[in-house]
Order: C-alpha cells, then structure tokens, then sequence
C-alpha cells in the first residue's frame, strides 16, 4: 500500500510538466496530452452534444495549448487554463457548425447574487449526475456548461468562474437556474 502511494505522490503536477516543456523537455507535453484527452472529450461530449468533430477539436485544443504555453501563468492550476482553451474551441465550432453566431444577453452579470458553493456528499452529486444525464441536452448552453463543470468534471466555482470567464457568483446563478430548468423538464420535484 505505501508503494502505491509513494508512486502516487512521486507523478509531476500539470504545472511541474509545464515547467518542464517550457525547459525543454518537450515530449513531457504528452503526458498533458494523456492527462486531459479524455476528460476533454468528455466535456467536449456533453457540451457539443449532436456534432461529430469533437475529436478533432479536442486536438486543436492541445495544439493551442502547446502553441500558447509560455503564456501560462505557472502560479495557478493548469485545469482550469487549458479548460477554458477547450471552451473556446467549442464554442466556436458550435458557432461554424450553425454558421449563426448569437449575441447573447447576460442579465446575470447585471445583478449582484450570493454564492454558496457548499460542499455536496458523494450521493448528491452522484444523484444529480445521473439527473442531468437525462435532460443535459435540452438546456441552453449558459446553463448546461457550468454544470457539466460542476458535477462531472468537479470543479469548483472559481475554476468555472476562470474558465467561462464570468463572476463567482454568476456560475452560482447559473448552476441553480440550470438545476430549476432541468426539475421543470423531466418533471420532477426532487431537491436537487
């Protein structure tokens, strides 16, 4: 069991990897690459539900990324920098693929709004997975990004503040919102 740990604890942090391509040792990128490839696809999934090319964008992001490395500020979390890369992306194929860009109205930056990112216990969050599973893709993005971050990806709401690039308290906002609007199209009344 200690040998476990011991290996566990001995992997390099993403920031230690980055340090070491922007050193040189550029074949340390893959293990980014490795790292990231699937919980991006993952995202990617669930974000661009019903567009093919998820694959080929997802490399396009860790192309960004390689390309856009010394612009990493090595004093915060590689996650949310190269998820916020991975939004972009996204984001802009959704916009070719519909060739309709949307100008969006945000009222949830106009209003000021508390924020409660309470610690939720497996259950919870393993029930409101399942939950947003059956009705994700009828969500408007604004509100189905945020909680893909939350629930399957685990970030916190700082890291989803970085990575959509809005206030704290606006992903509050939009994860309960999201969670009313997912209660009011399956019909159901749970606490969720």
């Amino acid at each position: 069991m200690s040998d476990v740990r011991s290996t566990i604890s001995e992997q390099p942090t993403d920031e230690m990897l980055v340090t070491n391509v922007l050193e040189g040792n550029t074949g340390m990128f893959g293990m980014l690459v490795r790292r990231y490839e699937q919980k991006l696809l993952r995202y990617g999934r669930r974000f661009m539900s019903g567009l093919e090319d998820i694959e080929d964008v997802v490399q396009e992001v860790f192309l960004r990324a390689y390309q856009n490395l010394r612009s990493f500020d090595r004093k915060r979390r590689f996650s949310p920098w190269i998820y916020r890369i991975a939004h972009n992306a996204f984001v802009n194929e959704m916009r070719r693929a519909t060739r309709h860009p949307t100008v969006e109205f945000n009222a949830d930056l106009l209003l000021p709004h508390r924020v409660q990112d309470s610690p939720e216990n497996d259950h919870d969050r393993a029930e409101m997975r399942e939950f947003l599973r059956k009705g994700l893709d009828t969500l408007d993005d604004k509100y189905r990004e945020p909680l893909i971050l939350y629930y399957f990806e685990e970030m916190s709401y700082a890291e989803i503040s970085d990575i959509l690039h809005i206030p704290v308290s606006t992903v509050g906002v939009r994860i309960n919102r999201g969670r009313t609007a997912l209660r009011k199209i399956l019909g159901t009344n749970t606490s969720l």
